[in-house]
């Protein structure tokens, strides 16, 4: 089914936000106008595996996926709204690993009962985000007070910023996997199918400018998303922190869970888990780093420190993906059992206090 027309929503979207419109109006309008341009998203990294394999192609989707949210992010910081901020950023690590995971395990397995996937892979995104949480854990320890938490909060954020600079020359250097049609007759031959010679719908440089015009477009759109999120959650009775950890984020996301979810449901688990898995890791050792990184050079009070819920929230999404990930195999029950916990932990962010 074309979607494409709903690109028409794009300019009406940016137009009722700048009008100051009926926020439940813009909210509907801007999340619309994400669906067609998920579609273009997903043609082009499709294109771009194809030239540079499911670990790349996964890699760039998921850098230009994120490029929205480091630019709303700055945006965020400028305008003071440091809570709503780590309130989406704890929102998108749950709702990547749990329901963008979930639903792409469920919609891999419906077609095919057991899914393989390249196991290093995942290793290493599982190791990265255990580190990363160990990082988002200890300014909640040492809580000392406001000057010296955004300070341990600084540090840390230098450290994990390495760590992720390590984690990409370990990628694409060292490990250094395999490219383009190889990568993808490898993947192939291992799941016992045949590959075709078929050429992708676009060339990679077409390809790379589709994906990142979407990106930037993507970013314009999020942007009267997030301004509109707040006021359109109070008219239809949802709580700030609920609307910001998970309506935000399932909304801001949902590109990225189209794209993932139809590259399982084609059999490309790798490229699939490396959607998920890369946009997380780059949200927690990239992301969250630079925007603290920001918000201390635009004096700032931005930290690591989240709330006891969100942690909390953080630390079983990690635990829980990466324990049904680690026999390298995937299973559609394994997908129920991901967005069931993301939907209990809906009902405790539904009853949570606001701050």
């Amino acid at each position: 089914m074309n979607l494409n027309w709903l690109l028409a929503l794009i300019p009406v979207a940016i137009a009722l936000n700048w009008y100051h419109a009926d926020p439940i109006l813009v909210f509907l309008c801007s999340a619309l106008s994400i669906v067609p341009l998920a579609g273009l998203m997903e043609k082009a990294t499709d294109a771009l595996s194809d030239y540079l394999g499911p670990t790349y192609g996964g890699l760039v989707n998921a850098t230009m996926g994120n490029a929205p949210e480091l630019i709303i992010g700055i945006s965020a910081l400028r305008n003071g709204l440091i809570d709503i901020l780590k309130a989406s950023i704890a929102g998108s690590i749950m709702g990547t690993l749990l329901f963008g995971m979930g639903l792409s395990l469920l919609a891999g397995g419906l077609r095919k009962p057991r899914q393989s996937f390249d196991s290093e892979m995942v290793s290493v995104n599982g190791a990265l985000l255990m580190l990363g949480t160990f990082g988002l854990v200890i300014p909640a320890v040492f809580k000392f007070g406001a000057k010296p938490d955004q300070e341990i909060s600084l540090e840390i954020s230098v450290v994990l910023f390495l760590v992720y600079l390590a984690s990409m020359i370990y990628t694409l250097v060292t490990h250094r996997p395999a490219v383009g049609a190889a990568a993808v007759k490898a993947e192939l031959e291992e799941k016992g199918e045949s590959s075709k010679d078929e050429r992708p719908a676009w060339s990679r440089n077409t390809a790379f400018w589709v994906l990142g015009g979407v990106a930037i477009v993507l970013a314009v759109v999020s942007d009267a998303l997030t301004d509109s999120i707040d006021d359109a959650a109070d008219a239809i009775g949802l709580t700030p922190v609920f609307a910001g950890v998970f309506l935000l984020s399932i909304v801001g996301n949902v590109a990225q869970f189209m794209n993932s979810t139809s590259f399982a449901y084609r059999n490309q688990m790798t490229l699939a888990l490396s959607v998920n898995l890369g946009a997380t890791t780059q949200l927690v050792l990239l992301v969250a780093p630079v925007l603290v990184i920001a918000g201390n050079l635009m004096g700032m009070n931005m930290d690591l420190l989240f709330t006891q819920f969100e942690l909390v929230g953080i630390i079983l999404s990690v635990m829980v993906a990466r324990n049904l990930l680690g026999d390298h195999t995937s299973t559609w029950l394994e997908g129920v059992m991901l967005i069931g916990v993301y939907m209990m932990l809906g009902i405790g962010f539904f009853y949570a206090p606001s701050p």
